[in-house]
């Protein structure tokens, strides 16, 4: 498994909790929607900033 989708799969694992915990606070169901699709948007951006090969060195 390429290291893109370890890093996606502990996101979407951390975001679904965080939706959860906001579903149990009773926070209203667009709000939560609205954040998780905000978090999974960051998480692409991180997860391939991270993961990104580094461009060789040129001399």
């Amino acid at each position: 498994m390429s290291s893109f989708s370890t890093y996606m799969i502990g996101f979407v694992v951390l975001v679904l909790g965080l939706a959860i915990a906001a579903y149990l606070l009773n926070l209203p169901a667009i709000w939560i929607a609205v954040g998780v699709i905000v978090l999974i948007g960051l998480g692409i951006l991180m997860a391939t900033g991270r993961t990104k090969p580094k461009d060789p060195p040129t001399v």
